[in-house]
């Protein structure tokens, strides 16, 4: 940090220890339990009278904040667990809730299309279940159908019906309810948010004047209302570090209350009055972004601090800042384990306490005040709260600082004309339209550095996950930081981080001899899903199986090999993750087609996929068992599904992936089997068949699930398998059982997850992007063609016993 000013006094810090045990101590008694918390309350207290037979007012300060804070979370704690309805959620007893809801319906990203699910946080009123019936409070988390349920508004009060389970995060929250139907008895909302509700609509028809991309993004940057935003501008938002920006979170509050007092202070109005009008801009903006927990939390946080900097009290921002914490917690303890509480805080703090140091060194080098706001805030909100992004993602993403650099001048402009039209809509529709046509530049920008940033690939770094990743990388930042401000560590420094440029930049970003010459098949790292690429004779053009399931990695796969046009893109089944990602492929690249199976399920998902290909002017058709596709110097059989069940359950995971279209390709490096998700029903039909399913390389069914039977593994006889995977996936995949016995029994195994995009050329080798320059990794696969018996040791080692079917999975 730069040194303040002359003349400038230091930031009053007093009051963050007493925040910073409060907060500890609050997560005591949310993790061990109330027990720790009311021995830690007592250890307080004993230490506030050492601190008031000291006279030490800052040890009195903690002692009695972390008291108060045990006392208050283990108050809660206890009546969680005494709490009646635990004991029906322990048994998944059926009941009937009365509830009134207390956010705002988040969506849940379902593996699954067409089967969309919402979680309502709520507060309990009424309860009856297996074993009683009580009025009673309580917090209680819904898992309800989108349908019906996402349009509520916080304060509605209704009545919900289904299996009560045990809450699984350490909130204060009773049980967890799997709801089945729609609501009943619904209330009208109150009638703030029936306004504000009215405003939104206003600002959602004027953004549909624009173009799809800047007209949905704009209302989720003025209020946060994200429900028109394309999925495409959602995945490169959050792949780029930008999803903060559509939270409404203390900077969409500092922007309109900072606008209104720069317009105050045009006519040298009074701080008093300045103040005043500022808080009214931020009661408003909370009515209108509507009052749920997450944007009164970000108004009691922002204001605190906003009030002492309109009063002129720069000093107080600090411990308004401590303040806001400490009454924040007192009055919810559960906010000590929310992450966004965490990121507000940090955010504010960097932005009060880091900001305008940096500011002030920028224009002491004769930069611009403004721009050097539009650099430091970024940036120092990046740095402050990348710790816990990286422990909630496990990754870090350097490529986010310049995103969020790119996108400040932007965000304001865009922010108080969205805001305009939601206000003027009531009145005048057409000057409505006017605010958002304005907007539509600052959106548009934001839009494309977005896209831009997503498409950059490898941007984001693998890093270790939970407290442990949260805690490195901070040791990280204070490294760096101690190094910086030290005479001649500066020097080193920046020389490391140009050594390091030097190296990640042209092997991660730009890395030579990629794509390698002469490949037939790509798998592509697209996470956790399918993307395999097939090769034509025709130069930048080839064959897509599946899309993976987000737009970015897909698109910047085939940026990558430099496909220009897709022949034909097969979508083996209609789950998420192969299809979630077509946008993405099919932008910017004539296609052929889009080819799906017979097994239409679910039919959200074909009502996805056909959308998308009209939007792209691609034809939809259909692919049977017996089909023949042939291009230059590529050819494909259809083998699956034989026996297609147009009645597949949509909910049933299993029945869709057995749904799973198969291919056999004939390429240059040999033949290839594209199995799609098929499990053991599918290969057991395939196998008694007598299908002809050798080939020299296998796509691993199911990401390399452990539901592979030893007799398709035979008949198959891979020399090299590919399993399509993404890191750290919650379904354990690949098995590594499954992996072992490949290995054992002299299989070439390359896995996405650990090698990133895996290249099959005609050459008879395999590569790896992700292998060590400068000499890569080439292994012999040894593609000849023809029949080839498996290797003895694959027989003596694979284990058998793979039998049964699992009920209802997805993917």
């Amino acid at each position: 940090m730069s040194p303040p000013e002359p003349g400038r006094r230091p930031p009053d810090l007093r009051l963050v220890p007493a925040a910073l045990a409060a907060w500890a101590v609050v997560l005591v008694g949310l993790g061990p339990g109330p027990v720790a918390a009311s021995v830690v309350a007592g250890l307080a207290a004993v230490a506030g009278g050492v601190g008031l037979r000291r006279r030490s007012s800052g040890l009195l300060a903690v002692a009695a904040c972390a008291a108060a804070a045990g006392l208050v979370v283990a108050a809660h704690g206890v009546l969680v667990e005494q709490h009646p309805l635990r004991a029906a959620a322990q048994a998944g007893a059926a009941a009937t809730l009365r509830v009134v809801t207390t956010d705002d319906p988040r969506p849940v990203r379902a593996a699954v299309p067409g089967s969309p699910q919402v979680l309502v946080e709520a507060g309990l009123e009424h309860a009856d279940a297996t074993g009683g019936s009580w009025d009673t409070g309580g917090r209680v988390l819904l898992v309800a159908p989108a349908d019906g349920w996402a349009g509520l508004l916080p304060g509605q009060a209704l009545t919900a019906q289904g299996l009560l389970a045990p809450a699984g995060r350490s909130d204060l929250t009773v049980a967890v309810l799997r709801v089945r139907g729609a609501p009943a008895d619904v209330t009208v909302p109150p009638w703030w948010q029936t306004g504000a509700g009215a405003l939104r609509a206003g600002l959602r028809d004027a953004a549909a004047t624009l173009p799809d991309a800047p007209g949905g993004l704009l209302p989720g940057l003025a209020v946060g209302d994200t429900t028109r935003m394309p999925t495409e501008v959602e995945d490169d938002f959050r792949a780029s570090g930008l999803t903060h920006l559509t939270a409404v979170s203390g900077a969409n509050l500092a922007i309109v209350a900072g606008a209104v007092l720069a317009l105050l202070r045009l006519f040298r109005t009074d701080p008093r009055w300045s103040a005043a009008a500022g808080g009214l801009a931020v009661l408003g903006f909370v009515v209108l972004a509507r009052p749920s927990p997450s944007v009164v939390r970000a108004a009691a946080m922002g204001a605190v601090v906003l009030l002492a900097l309109a009063l002129g009290r720069g000093r107080s921002a600090v411990p308004a800042l401590a303040v806001a914490v400490l009454a924040l917690l007192l009055a919810d303890p559960a906010l000590a384990v929310d992450p966004g509480f965490a990121l507000s805080v940090l955010a504010t703090g960097a932005l009060v306490l880091v900001a305008p140091g940096w500011a002030a060194a920028l224009r002491r080098r004769r930069l611009p005040t403004w721009a050097a706001e539009a650099l430091v805030v970024p940036a120092a909100a990046f740095l402050a709260t990348a710790p816990v992004v990286a422990g909630l993602s496990g990754q870090v993403a350097p490529v986010a600082v310049l995103a969020n650099l790119l996108a400040v001048p932007a965000v304001a402009p865009a922010t108080v004309l969205g805001v305009l039209a939601a206000l003027v809509s009531p009145v005048s529709p057409a000057v409505a339209q006017l605010c958002a046509w304005l907007a539509w530049p600052f959106a548009g920008w934001l839009v494309e550095v977005a896209d831009r940033a997503a498409a950059v690939p490898d941007a984001a770094l693998p890093w270790p996950d939970g407290v442990l990743g949260g805690l490195l990388l901070t040791l990280v930042l204070l490294v760096l930081v101690v190094f910086w401000r030290a005479p001649r560590g500066r020097a080193v420094l920046l020389a490391v981080l140009l050594g390091l440029a030097l190296v990640l930049v042209p092997t991660r970003v730009v890395p030579p001899g990629w794509p390698p010459a002469g490949w037939a098949v790509v798998a592509c790292d697209v996470g956790q899903g399918d993307a395999i690429v097939l090769a034509t004779a025709e130069p930048g053009r080839a064959v897509l199986v599946d899309a993976g399931p987000d737009t970015g990695p897909v698109d910047a796969c085939l940026d990558r090999l430099g496909v220009r046009s897709l022949a034909l893109v097969v979508l083996s089944h209609l789950h998420a993750d192969h299809i979630g990602g077509l946008d993405g492929a099919l932008r910017g690249r004539s296609t052929g087609g889009v080819a799906v199976g017979p097994v239409r399920a679910p039919r959200g998902g074909l009502a996805a996929v056909a959308e998308s290909a009209a939007e792209h002017g691609a034809p939809v058709v259909g692919l049977v068992a017996g089909q023949r596709l042939e291009w230059p110097g590529l050819t494909l059989d259809v083998l699956a599904p034989r026996h297609p069940d147009p009645f597949v359950d949509p909910d049933d995971g299993t029945a869709v992936n057995d749904g799973s279209v198969v291919l056999r390709a004939s390429t240059p490096a040999g033949t290839v089997l594209l199995t799609g998700d098929v499990e053991l029903a599918a290969q057991a039909d395939l196998v008694s068949a007598g299908v002809d399913l050798r080939a020299e390389i296998l796509k691993m069914p199911h990401h390399g699930s452990r539901y592979t039977s030893v007799e398709f593994l035979n008949a198959v006889a891979p020399r090299a398998v590919l399993v399509s995977v993404g890191q750290g996936n919650s379904y354990r995949h690949p098995d590594p059982g499954l992996v072992g016995a490949l290995e054992r029994a002299g299989i070439v195994v390359a896995r996405t997850d650990r090698s990133g995009d895996v290249a099959v050329l005609g050459s008879d080798e395999l590569v790896r992007r992700g292998d060590p320059l400068p000499a890569r990794r080439r292994r012999r696969v040894s593609v000849r063609r023809g029949p080839r018996a498996p290797p003895r040791s694959w027989r003596a080692r694979w284990r058998s016993g793979r039998s049964g079917r699992p009920r209802r999975r997805g993917s």
